[in-house]
């Protein structure tokens, strides 16, 4: 189970921290107002009223043991540097920041975020959609909850026949197309890599390293395919 950190439970961070929880994930939600701890308590996995810019605290509270800490700060943009940076020094995973304007972002970028985002509330659950499912690379909406969409081939998938894999029958999900990424030779003598695509893929195909799945089916049905990645 993957687990995130959400630093600042204002509107955006609440909005985040809840969607992750609805999607299976384990979530510590942190701020120094203990209204807003007190407001999320009882949706999230642990819910902290400390003061993040205080190293001691930061370091106690589990933050640096989990897959990705979210800093929501809003306008608070000192407190969200001195974090994001401390976050960083003290060996935390993987960082994302929000930032209220451009400048923000780049300042953020320079002390240590691995990611800044510059979205509005409404935008919280496709964040929380793209940490749980990173190799979801595209999602193309259709009628009544259905997407076609683009997915990184699962490991485990490697080496096996589509046929064997029998995706449909387990997932739900069908299989209309495969990209490859194929070698060729430049006129210069270089490697270089072209896609090819195999739009009627059959039983028979096997699954490769690199490989892309273009797939169609019901939007939770490829959320579960991709978390099987």
């Amino acid at each position: 189970m993957k687990q995130f950190a959400v630093i600042g439970l204002g509107t955006f961070g609440a909005r985040v921290a809840r969607a992750l929880m609805k999607k299976g994930a384990e979530v510590i939600a942190i701020d120094s107002d203990m209204k807003r701890v007190e407001d999320i308590k009882d949706d999230v996995t642990q819910a902290l009223c400390i003061d993040a810019t205080d190293e001691d605290a930061l370091k106690e509270s589990g933050v640096l043991d989990v897959d990705a800490v979210i800093v929501a700060m809003g306008e608070r943009m000192e407190a969200a540097i001195i974090v994001t940076s401390l976050l960083k020094r003290l060996g935390a995973g993987q960082v994302i920041a929000r930032a209220a304007s451009s400048l923000y972002a780049r300042i953020l970028k320079d002390v240590g975020a691995d990611r800044t985002i510059l979205i509005e509330e409404q935008m919280a659950d496709q964040l929380a959609k793209s940490l749980l499912t990173p190799d979801l690379l595209e999602q193309i909406p259709l009628a009544s909850n259905h997407s076609l969409a683009e997915i990184h081939a699962p490991r485990h998938f490697i080496g096996k026949k589509l046929g064997q894999l029998d995706i449909r029958r387990r997932f739900g999900v069908n299989v209309i197309a495969i990209k490859k990424r194929m070698p060729t030779i430049t006129p210069e003598g270089e490697t270089s890599y072209q896609e090819q695509i195999n739009d009627l893929p059959g039983p028979e195909d096997i699954i490769e390293q690199d490989d892309i799945l273009v797939v169609v089916g019901r939007d939770a049905d490829i959320e579960r395919l991709t978390r099987t990645i």
